[in-house]
Order: C-alpha cells, then sequence, then structure tokens
C-alpha cells in the first residue's frame, strides 16, 4: 500500500470537540503508536508522531470500537490531529456537520449461512481470470513464495508443532480452507471437510554434506515457485520445512494471491509462529471471517459514497496517460513466462531510521517518498514525465474493529496518473506525490481493477492498461502491534534475513515492492526477464536505489531531480530502436465483420446467451461483450457454458481477439490449436 495521507475536508476544525472526547482520540492515537498519551499532543498530526495510513487503518477501527463511530478511512488523513479528528468525530454524533465527513455506508454483519458460496473481490477476479490464461503476461497460478532461515532448531519437535500450528490456525482464519468455485465464486470448507486443512510436508536433509542439501534446496524452490497453489483446485497454501545439517531449517510458504495479501502475510505469521511456540496459546477470538467482509461489500454500489467515488474516477479517465514507454525486447502478448525475475538491495536500518527522520520533518511518509522516488526512476528509464502507473492498497474498510486481524485477499490496485514538473528539487516531488494519493485515497470505493475495465472499454483494448506496479507495506509492523517473533518454540530462532521470494502476479511486466524486515528496508524488483534488456532493468534498477540511498541525507531532499525533456512517450518506437514495441498501446480494433442480425444456427446461440448473461439485447453480430457491461469474469463463465453445452471450447485469451458476437461463432467452429 502506499502510504499517504487522504485528502480531507477539516472546516470541523473550526468547531470545538469537548475536552474528553479530543483526550478519547489521544488514547486511540497512543495506543495505536504504542507510545504514552502524554507523547501524543492534541494538534500534532498523526504523521508526526510515526502515523501513516497503513497504521491509520488499525486507528480507524480501533475508533469505532471505542467511540462507536463509523469513519471511513477518508476521514482520518495522516495530516490530521487529533484534535482535528475528534472535532469530525463530534460533528458526526451531533449531526451539525458541514458537510465535510463521509461515513462509512456499510455496516457488517455475520453471514446467515458461513458455508454459502460469496463473491471474488475485483482484484481476486483479475487473479482467477489470470490462472485462464485471459491475459498477456498470466501465469497458471498466481502466488507469492517465499523461504526463510530457521536456526537452532528441535528437528524432532517442530514438524509436529507447525502441523498443529497449521490446524488450529485454519480453524481461526477461515479463508486457509477457501475454495475457489468454477463459476467465479468462493466458499469456505466446512472443518471436518478431509481437505480443508493445510498439511505441512517436511524433507529432511540433516544427514546430507551440503552440496546435496543445497541442490534439494534449489530444486524445492524452484518446484514451489513455478507450481503455486490454486485454491480452485486444492489448498490455497503449500507449506513445507527442511531439515537442513546443523540443526538448522528452512520454512517454505507459498500462498495464492487468491487468498492472502501483503497485510495478510503479516498476520498469518504471526499467528502461526505463536501457535508454534505453545500448543497451549489461544489466539483471540475473530467475530466475523473474510466471507462476512466480502458479502458486506455487495451492497456497496447501492450506495451514493460508491456512486460519486465512480462518477470523481470516470470524470477523470480520458485524461489519463499511457503507461511508461519502457522499452522492450519482446511483445508481451508473444512471451508465456514461467517465473519473474528479480532484483533486491537492502537499506540498513541506522540509515533507513534517518531516511524516515527526514520523511517526518518533510511532512511525506516514507511510502511516499518511495513513489516519487520511483517515478522519477521511471520517468529517466522511458525518456519522459507522463505516464500511467498502477499501486496496490491494503484497502481494508473499518467496518468492524477485527477486520485488521484477518486473513484474507483484500488488497485492491489504484491506478495513478503521473505528471512530473521539469526540474523539481526532491522534496516537492514528494509531497506533489502525496498530495496525488490522497486524493485518489479519498476515493477507494472504486477499484483500480473496475477503473482499468472501463479504461480499457474506452480505449477500446484488452490489454493490460497499467502494468508497472508500485507495492508498499511499509508500515504494516506498526500497524500489526508487532513484527514476527525473534524466536518459536521448537521452530528455533527465526532469520527472517535470511530469506529467498518469488512473485508471480498476472498482467504485470515490472514492480516495485518496498517492505520491513527487522529494521531494514528491502527494495524488490519483480518482473517479466523475457520482456526487457538485463542491462536496461540493472540500470533503473541502480538509478532507483541511488535516489533511496540519496535521501537518507537532508542534501538529497533539496537536490534538483534530473528529469527527461520528454512530456509523453510515443506510441511506437522510433526508428532503430529494436523491436519498436512499447508496453501496452492499445491495439487496433479488429474488424468486428459485417454488421447485421445474428446469420447461422451459432451465432444466434452465442447471442442468446449473452442477452441471458447480461440482461439485455444482442441484436448486432458485431456487438462487443465488453462495450454491451461485460467483464473479463463473466466472459471465462460464459466460455465455460458454451463448453458444457457442446457449442465448442475457446480460450479466454483468443476470445479477447474479436470478442463479438461474430467472432466468438467463427472462433467456436474453428478448432484452437494456439
Amino acid at each position: 500500500m502506499t502510504s499517504s495521507s487522504a485528502t480531507t475536508d477539516h472546516s470541523a476544525d473550526t468547531q470545538t470537540a469537548p475536552a474528553g472526547l479530543v483526550d478519547a482520540v489521544r488514547a486511540v492515537w497512543a495506543d495505536a503508536l504504542e507510545t504514552d498519551l502524554t507523547a501524543v499532543p492534541a494538534h500534532a498530526s498523526f504523521l508526526s508522531l510515526g502515523g501513516d495510513s497503513v497504521l491509520a487503518v488499525r486507528m480507524a477501527a480501533m475508533l469505532r470500537k471505542r467511540l462507536g463511530t463509523p469513519l471511513a478511512l477518508a476521514d482520518v488523513g495522516v495530516e490530521q490531529s487529533a484534535a482535528q479528528l475528534a472535532a469530525l468525530v463530534h460533528e458526526r454524533s451531533t449531526g451539525s456537520g458541514t458537510g465535510a465527513l463521509r461515513p462509512l455506508p456499510l455496516d457488517l454483519c455475520r453471514r446467515e449461512d458461513p458455508d454459502a458460496p460469496f463473491p471474488l473481490l475485483p482484484l481476486q477476479q483479475g487473479y482467477f481470470v489470470g490462472q485462464q490464461d485471459a491475459w498477456e503476461l498470466s501465469y497458471r497460478s498466481a502466488h507469492h513464495y517465499v523461504d526463510i532461515g530457521l536456526e537452532d532448531i528441535d528437528a524432532d519437535e517442530a514438524p509436529e508443532a507447525l502441523q498443529d500450528a497449521l490446524e488450529r490456525l485454519a480453524e481461526h482464519q477461515a479463508v486457509l480452507r477457501a475454495r475457489i468455485l468454477p463459476d467465479g465464486r468462493q466458499r469456505i470448507l466446512p472443518l471436518d471437510d478431509p481437505e480443508a486443512i493445510p498439511q505441512l510436508r517436511v524433507t529432511d536433509l540433516r544427514d546430507a554434506d551440503e552440496e546435496t542439501a543445497a541442490a534439494r534446496l534449489a530444486e524445492i524452490r524452484h518446484e514451489m515457485s513455478t507450481e503455486g497453489p490454486d485454491p480452485s483446485r486444492g489448498c490455497g497454501l503449500d507449506m513445507r520445512l527442511t531439515l537442513m545439517p546443523g540443526d538448522r531449517a528452512r520454512l517454505h510458504s507459498s500462498t495464492s494471491l487468491l487468498i492472502i495479501d501483503g497485510w495478510s502475510s503479516g498476520v498469518f505469521y504471526r499467528d502461526l509462529f505463536a501457535l508454534a511456540s505453545d500448543y497451549n496459546a489461544v489466539l483471540a477470538p475473530l467475530d466475523i471471517d473474510y466471507g462476512d467482509y466480502v458479502t458486506t461489500l455487495r451492497e456497496l454500489p447501492g450506495t451514493q459514497a460508491w456512486q460519486e467515488d465512480r462518477d470523481w474516477w470516470w470524470d477523470r479517465l480520458d485524461g489519463f496517460p499511457l503507461p511508461p514507454a519502457l522499452p522492450l525486447v519482446a511483445d508481451p502478448a508473444e512471451v508465456r513466462p514461467t517465473l519473474m525475475g528479480t532484483r533486491q538491495a537492502v537499506l540498513d536500518p541506522q540509515r533507513w531510521s534517518a531516511l524516515r527522520r527526514l520523511c517526518t520533518e518533510h511532512g511525506v511518509t516514507p511510502s511516499a517518498a518511495m513513489f516519487a522516488a520511483f517515478a522519477a526512476a521511471v520517468a529517466r528509464a522511458c525518456g519522459h514525465r507522463r505516464f500511467l502507473l498502477n499501486t496496490l492498497q491494503l484497502n481494508r474498510l473499518p467496518l468492524h474493529p477485527d477486520v485488521p486481524r484477518l486473513v484474507g485477499a483484500f488488497s485492491s490496485t489504484m491506478l495513478m496518473p503521473v505528471d512530473l514538473p521539469q526540474a523539481p528539487v526532491f522534496a516537492d516531488l514528494a509531497t506533489r506525490a502525496q498530495q496525488d494519493f490522497g486524493d485518489a485515497l479519498a476515493h477507494n470505493l472504486i477499484t483500480g481493477v473496475e477503473v482499468s475495465r472501463e479504461l480499457g472499454r474506452r480505449r477500446g483494448t484488452h490489454r493490460p492498461v497499467a502494468p508497472v506496479v508500485f507495492q508498499s507495506t511499509l508500515g504494516v509492523d506498526a500497524a500489526l502491534g508487532s513484527e514476527v517473533p525473534q524466536e518459536a518454540g521448537p521452530l528455533g530462532a527465526i532469520d527472517l534475513l535470511s530469506h529467498h521470494q518469488q512473485l508471480r502476479t498476472p498482467q504485470v511486466a515490472l514492480e516495485v515492492r518496498l517492505f520491513e524486515l527487522r529494521g531494514e528496508l528491502v527494495v524488490v524488483f519483480s518482473l517479466v526477464e523475457e520482456l526487457f534488456a538485463r542491462e536496461d532493468v540493472d540500470r533503473m534498477f541502480s538509478d532507483l536505489m541511488d535516489t533511496v540511498e540519496s535521501l537518507v541525507e537532508r542534501d538529497g531532499w533539496s537536490a534538483v531531480v534530473e528529469l527527461p525533456d520528454g512530456v509523453d512517450g510515443e506510441r511506437t518506437e522510433p526508428a532503430g530502436r529494436g523491436t519498436g514495441r512499447r508496453l501496452s498501446v492499445p491495439a487496433a480494433a479488429a474488424d468486428r465483420g459485417e454488421p447485421g442480425p445474428p446469420r447461422n444456427d451459432t451465432e444466434r446461440a452465442v447471442a442468446a446467451h449473452w442477452r441471458k448473461l447480461l440482461d439485455c439485447p444482442v441484436e448486432e453480430r458485431t456487438a462487443d461483450f465488453f462495450a454491451l457491461g461485460g467483464d473479463s469474469l463473466l466472459a471465462v463463465r460464459m466460455l465455460g457454458s458454451l463448453a458444457r453445452e457442446g457449442l465448442g471450447r475457446v480460450t479466454p485469451r483468443r476470445f479477447l481477439e474479436q470478442p463479438t458476437v461474430a467472432g466468438l461463432a467463427a472462433a467456436l467452429r474453428e478448432p484452437d490449436d494456439r
């Protein structure tokens, strides 16, 4: 998530909140920030005290629990003071409002039938469709793999302790028992289902020599990185333990992005290690589960707040730029990647702490500063200053106090148009980035997936509209109230700094990820290696890290950022620039065929399916499925229905080439040899 403030009208600050209410808000902040009440002045901003928008998720849920006031994340900007927020709460409770508040439009409640299927959230839909080979840059499984080091392990006790912890955690966190149904819905398996509980697999290499152990470890890493868990076919979590010589071990975890996001990963490991450390440990009960949250969100599109957010985004879409014109060596439509490449660097705790202090001095969050640094590096790599980036947000709406404690796929994307000035100083660039994020986050009821679909419709393309991604989970440890423990009973000492990871996420050409481990800043590039020249990626990553390193000193913030003269990238590469390809330029419109009503039985059958599915008339053989209101998930359902009825089997990717009645009918009549 990009940590930044949400733009909020603080006109309520002119109102006087009761002193007791101000103190109540200060007390919540003190608990959220893990500090004393005396260290939270009434007129100091949340940001200046060490908060950010990741921590604000936890703070908003705590406010709801203690004060009974359901504030939206847009109401709790990090630049507010406790006095300002107390004034907003007072305004909400007395009804003397100025119109500045944005109440949450939903109340979360338990589902009547916990075994009933419920929908996928928009980003889950994107991952699910990607696993059907529907998109460019798709994989059979969208997942994140990581293994970490364990020292001084009790090899006799550890496997049993881990399996016991997995069983108890799957009972506590229902989403670990989730399965994705063929129609694109999800359900939770009951505990007595024999397939419900994740099963630990153990490899014993204690008697192997170091060379043999290293080779076997490499094999496990490759297997788990390239063949991830898929909750449409089984458990969404694959966990293994490799016992190594010398009382060492590696704990491997491959998690489907369909069930676990970045925040959830932190919750998962804290709960897992707590349970593995002590057979008698009991986690605080959860009053809701992930399915309750998702089911509640079904009511969101009918609310005024959702419609206002949609209008805010829709009014801006026609002015959105194209993605950065990064030079490519292959066409994204033609590559079939199996593994994303990685570049990684760290900033040591002392330097990272200094950088965070300077962020606070300049009134920006570390994530806003890192986004500005990344945007500048992208601009220098692509040769222009205006482009579209994607960001991953830990968009947990504070509908219930237990929401921050749940494991699930809550994340959403958010499109961020970047328009850099010619020669800014870095501090101004970071401030501008935070302001832009604040504007966007104040309209977070519409997800980036929904915005991307509409942008694709307007541009007449089904290619990824924003395949360069920024993801930051900086601040998650503080938001969760602790970091992953140093030790876990029979598992021994947990060495997070000894870690290996891989990511596979569809529709992404290049993603930068930022997170913290044991006080260090970790910066990772995950990319489709087949698309880029190695030297271009290495140069861009080095450029980014040079900027990050410079921000440890004050001079880095006042330095002029060198940026290219060009504003917009060309739609194709100039002559002599290799392949002449660039990311996601909308493809030329395909020939839709001759207009008119459906001409044959196959076209009439397709039209009938669309009419029923989309609930609208389909009278033209050139009618476009997506222009009629369809989306990628509905397309997968529709193609599956046609196959089950014996009309033929067409892959989603082929359907996207010509998503018309006539185009699909022709594909159904022709075998797909691709």
